[in-house]
């Protein structure tokens, strides 16, 4: 939810693409070979390499990033590098006290490698996210909503460097 909130507040300045992890099959190298490439790793490809930066948002489980997320790195990152050198924001969300803390630090060792050029601050870290929405998915904290403007306007500055 708090991706789809940043985005609609870029909305105005970029295209926004969702890009959907569900479904990808596990990296496996056996599968991803010159003349036998996964059908849905070879799309997957196409939609990454087509993107000028990326917002990764990330839930956090077990003081790390989901598995699904993982994977995709690695299948847009084997062969050429697709998420080198473009700009990207990170936002990670937890029901607990600390936020997705752990979890986007995890995230960042990967991305680091892979020459994603983060932005460092702000950073996002969303504590109890199961009050921050209604069931509708609307913001209902207005702080939140005030710190997430300030976040998508310094997205939309880093992505202009």
């Amino acid at each position: 939810m708090a991706a789809r909130y940043v985005s609609g507040l870029l909305s105005e300045r970029y295209d926004i693409e969702f890009v959907e992890m569900e479904g990808l099959s596990y990296y496996n190298e056996d599968l991803d070979q010159p003349g036998n490439v996964s059908p849905d790793f070879a799309a997957f490809r196409e939609q990454v390499k087509g993107l000028d930066a990326f917002l990764f948002a990330t839930p956090e489980y077990n003081r790390s990033m989901p598995a699904v997320l993982k994977n995709a790195l690695d299948i847009a990152s084997r062969g050429e590098n697709l998420w080198s050198g473009k700009p990207g924001a990170l936002i990670a969300s937890s029901i607990g006290h600390i936020g997705g803390a752990c979890g986007a630090g995890a995230l960042r060792v990967p991305l680091a490698f892979l020459n994603v050029r983060m932005m460092e601050q702000p950073e996002v870290y969303i504590a109890g996210a199961s009050a921050i929405w209604d069931e509708q998915g609307n913001i209902v904290n207005e702080s939140t909503a005030k710190f997430l403007q300030k976040f998508a306007s310094s997205f939309a500055a880093w992505i202009e460097k």
